[in-house]
C-alpha cells in the first residue's frame, strides 16, 4: 500500500478526534503541478527537449511551488505538534494526578475513570506522532527529488532548530516512558502495544538511554546522561531546546536556586550544550521518565535522593534566612 493511502486511512480513523495532519495529498498535488509546469516551460523554450523533457528535474528556486509548499507544510507541522503536545499533556496529567486532584481531573476529562481509555489514547497519540513524522520526511524527500536540490533537507533542519519536529517533543519521551512503566509493572503486562515493543531503557557501560524503534522509518535514541554532572539524570527536566538535565544541575546552570525554580532564570541564560538562550522558562519535568529511572536503578536513586535532599534543605534554609533578613531590614 502506498504511504499516501495509508496516511489518509489512518487520519480518517482519527476524524472523530479532529486531529490536524500534514496535507500529504495536497502537497503532492503542488509538486505534480510544479513538474507539469516545468515540462511546459521546457517544451516552449526548446523543441529539441520535447521527447525527454518529462525526465527533467524542476528548476530551483521554483516560483511554482516555493510560495505555497513550504508555508503550507510549516503551518501544518505547527498545528500537528501543538495538538500532540496538548493532548499528551492531558493524558499524562490525568495519569499522574493524585488525591483530590485525581478525582477532579478524572471527572473533568472524557476518560471518566476508565484507565483503559486513557492508555489507548496515549498509544493513539504515539501512532499519530510517528505517521506524521514519516509523512513530513517523505514529502520533503520527494521535493528534493523533483527539484534536484537539498531545500527539503534544509527545511527539515530549520524545523528541528525551531523545535517543531514532532519527534523532538518531550511529551513523546514521556508517553514512551509511561508505556514502558506499564509494560514492566506487575499485573499490567500484556496490555502493551506493538508500537512499544521496540522501546527499552538500555544501559551501555553504565550509561542509560531510551532506545525506541517505533517503526521501520522512525528510530529514536535519547541519551539520559546529564552533561553537567555526567551521571544518570535525576529528577530530569527537558529544556525547550530538547536537552535533558538533572533539575538541580539545570538550576545551577541557570544561576537560580531550586526554591526559585527554572522559571526564575534570566531570558539570556543559555543551554550548557547548544548555547541557545531563553530555554529555561518553558522547561518540562519528565515525571514518567523519573519513575522509570528510579525503578530501574534503585540503589543509585536512593543514594542520589539522600544527597539531593541535604542540598535542598540547605538551599531552602538559606532562602528563608535571606527573606527574613530582607523583611526585618537587616
Amino acid at each position: 500500500m502506498k504511504f499516501c493511502k495509508k496516511y489518509q486511512e489512518f487520519m480518517q480513523t482519527q476524524d472523530q478526534k479532529k486531529l490536524p495532519g500534514v496535507g500529504f495529498k495536497n502537497l503532492k498535488k503542488i509538486l505534480k503541478r510544479c513538474r507539469r509546469d516545468d515540462v511546459t516551460r521546457s517544451q516552449n523554450s526548446s523543441p529539441l527537449l520535447l521527447n525527454d523533457s518529462s525526465d527533467k528535474s524542476c528548476i530551483h528556486p521554483c516560483p511554482v511551488c516555493d510560495g505555497s509548499f513550504f508555508p503550507s507544510l510549516m503551518k501544518e507541522m505547527f498545528m500537528v505538534v501543538g495538538c500532540f503536545n496538548e493532548r499528551a499533556q492531558k493524558v499524562l496529567d490525568v495519569h499522574l494526578a493524585t488525591g483530590l486532584r485525581k478525582y477532579f481531573v478524572w471527572c473533568r476529562d472524557k476518560f471518566k475513570g476508565n484507565h483503559g481509555d486513557l492508555i489507548q489514547e496515549g498509544k493513539d497519540l504515539v501512532g499519530y506522532a510517528i505517521i506524521n513524522a514519516i509523512a513530513m520526511r517523505k514529502i520533503l524527500k520527494k521535493y528534493d527529488k523533483i527539484h534536484d536540490s537539498k531545500q527539503g533537507q534544509a527545511f527539515r533542519s530549520q524545523v528541528q532548530s525551531m523545535h517543531m519536529e514532532i519527534l523532538q517533543s518531550p511529551w513523546l519521551c514521556e508517553l514512551i516512558a509511561l508505556h514502558i512503566n506499564l509494560r514492566e509493572t506487575k499485573g499490567i503486562t500484556g496490555n502493551g502495544s506493538e508500537l512499544f515493543e521496540g522501546c527499552f531503557l538500555v544501559f551501555n557501560d553504565g550509561k542509560p538511554s531510551l532506545s525506541c524503534e517505533l517503526s521501520d522509518a522512525v528510530k529514536l535514541e535519547i541519551d539520559l546522561t546529564c552533561s553537567i554532572c555526567l551521571d544518570t539524570v535525576f529528577d530530569p527536566v527537558c529544556l525547550t531546546c530538547g536537552h535533558i538535565f538533572c533539575f538541580m544541575c539545570a538550576c545551577k546552570s541557570g544561576s537560580v536556586t531550586i526554591v526559585d525554580g527554572l522559571k526564575a532564570t534570566q531570558p539570556t541564560a543559555k543551554c550548557p550544550l547548544c548555547r541557545e538562550a531563553g530555554v529555561y522558562q518553558g522547561s518540562l519535568h519528565l515525571d514518567e521518565l523519573n519513575i522509570l529511572l528510579g525503578r530501574s536503578c534503585p540503589e543509585y536513586w536512593e543514594e542520589r535522593l539522600k544527597t539531593e535532599r541535604l542540598e535542598r534543605i540547605r538551599q531552602a534554609k538559606e532562602h528563608w534566612e535571606s527573606q527574613s533578613r530582607a523583611f526585618l531590614g537587616i
